[in-house]
């Protein structure tokens, strides 16, 4: 494979990791994260979460739900996720924490506050309507530098505090989509199939920047549903 992928979601356990497994399984050089402040597993209410902190092992959370609930926990599909998950990698990893892990060609989110983390915290953001989709303009202040690409006839203009506060040593492109998924093990099942095709359109081709544009239109226009992407630097 040319590229490397990263999938992320809230806590790195179901849509990320549904993702990670079927890309790993095909092949794909993969990593996943989850943007939270902390891992949350679903508990006997929606008061009462479980909540591990990232680099928890998912065998160590697995023992514990089954230990304090294996028919609850067996029933709501979160004990063969996590044993899914164990199989695929040791623990859930922090997006914030993983600058030691390299760069990445393509990011793909399934939650739209989660491609907001990813691109983190918008200083400036507002979104302009323009009549020529295939104009692209580069935007820099100080040390951020920001790529503005058209989605799908808008124009979205922002700085990104995550992705470029990091220093920009190797000015390698990254990719950033959203693939809005909900958060529940089937819909799971069905992003990660869609993720999977998606990413072997991307690798199919010679230079994603080149056709970036033509992928996304189709994607869109043969499943219905709306991807919003970004470009982004190491």
């Amino acid at each position: 494979m040319k590229f490397r992928y990263a999938m992320v979601c809230s806590s790195n356990q179901n849509r990320s990791m549904e993702a990670h497994s079927l890309l790993k399984r095909h092949g794909f050089d993969v990593s996943s994260y989850g943007t939270g402040s902390h891992v949350k597993l679903p508990g006997p209410s929606l008061r009462e979460p479980n909540v591990y902190d990232f680099g928890t092992p998912y065998k160590q959370m697995f023992d514990d739900l089954r230990r304090k609930d294996p028919e609850l926990y067996k029933r709501n599909g979160i004990l063969p996720m996590l044993k899914r998950n164990s199989g695929v990698k040791l623990a859930p990893q922090r997006w914030q924490d993983n600058a030691a892990d390299g760069s990445f060609t393509v990011v793909l989110t399934f939650e739209e506050k989660v491609f907001d983390m990813v691109l983190e915290g918008k200083d400036v953001s507002f979104v302009l309507q323009f009549l020529f989709p295939w104009i692209f303009r580069t935007h820099a202040m100080g040390n951020l530098s920001g790529f503005l690409i058209v989605c799908t006839g808008q124009y979205v203009l922002s700085y990104w505090k995550d992705l470029h506060n990091r220093n920009h040593v190797l000015l390698k492109s990254v990719l950033v989509i959203n693939l809005e998924v909900k958060d529940n093990h089937e819909e799971a099942a069905v992003g990660g199939q869609l993720t999977l095709e998606l990413c072997q359109k991307i690798e199919a081709v010679e230079s994603w920047e080149d056709s970036i544009d033509e992928i996304i239109a189709a994607f869109e226009a043969k499943h219905r549903r709306k991807l919003v992407y970004s470009i982004s630097f190491y």
